[in-house]
């Protein structure tokens, strides 16, 4: 579960937030790039299975603004001990399971929560209201295999995105067969996604189906100390580059977003013999 956790995260927060990780970076004037569903969409996976029951979980994120207030005014910016603060959009994660097969629906109300910074000062998160649904269908094609189609749609009647949505499925008693499989090839329709089989090379209990295509049995290099959410990321390079800002972008670095802050608080910890481990590694 921890390995499949680690691919589904990647996953989910590729193109979050790109490097130079700042605000003011022209490439994160336009972010959630992969798997974003807008009212009416809708992402649809299929997929075969031999024997057994499956359960369907779809994750996406949602998107949150956060607003600074200073004296009940709404300001793009401030210092509070000495500390830089910005208005920026974050994001919340989102996550529904349902077994096949079945409905569900997606219904997320509308929400803000006020953090106070000082007597002056307070940053506002507020969302708003997500509505879709999600359906599970499995169609028998003959004895012992089955074809399951999972669709999530959004049905918000205004702005409100699925970002970086994606499908995992799970089957107990059972095995999925590998979409590069012919006769899977043949049989399933995959709209906006790409399933592949997760896991131990060989295992055939779990698939992820994403906007991302991955290769069967991905894997998050063990060399690797968290994630960049860049994307085809290097991880030496981008250790390198957030090293060498200035102390006035590592100031708008940690005011950009709270992710942003873990990775320059993460990359200067580490070691000069972690740094040097992430210079290259051979694998038969």
């Amino acid at each position: 579960m921890d390995a499949l956790r680690k691919i589904a995260d990647a996953v989910l927060y590729e193109g979050y937030i790109l490097w130079p990780y700042r605000r003011s970076a022209l490439k994160n004037a336009r972010r959630f790039t992969f798997g974003s569903l807008e009212p009416g969409d809708r992402m649809r996976t299929e997929v075969l299975v031999e024997g057994g029951s499956v359960e369907v979980t779809v994750r996406f994120l949602q998107e949150v603004r956060r607003q600074l207030y200073e004296r009940g005014e709404p300001v793009d910016e401030l210092t509070v001990d000495g500390e830089l603060h910005l208005s920026w959009d974050e994001a919340t994660e989102r996550e529904l399971s349902i077994a096949a097969p079945g409905r569900l629906p997606v219904a997320i109300a509308a929400g803000r929560v006020e953090e106070r910074l000082s007597e002056e000062a307070s940053v506002v998160r507020s969302w708003g209201s997500l509505e879709g649904e999600l359906t599970v269908e499995v169609e028998p094609l003959r004895p012992g295999l089955a074809r399951v189609s999972a669709e999530i749609s959004n049905g918000t009647p205004e702005d409100g995105t699925f970002l970086s949505t994606h499908t995992i499925l799970r089957v107990r008693d059972g095995a999925f067969v590998s979409s590069l499989d012919p006769e899977a090839a043949e049989a399933c329709r995959n709209e906006g996604t790409w399933p592949v089989l997760v896991g131990e090379p060989g295992e055939r209990h779990t698939m992820l189906s994403s906007a991302i295509i991955l290769e069967e049995y991905p894997r998050v290099a063990p060399e690797s100390h968290g994630d960049f959410f860049d994307g085809a990321e290097i991880d030496q390079l981008l250790t390198l580059n957030v090293l060498g800002l200035t102390d006035e972008e590592k100031a708008e670095m940690r005011a950009t977003d709270p992710r942003a802050r873990q990775i320059l608080e993460r990359t200067e910890g580490l070691s000069h013999e972690e740094i040097m481990r992430l210079h290259g590694v051979l694998r038969r």
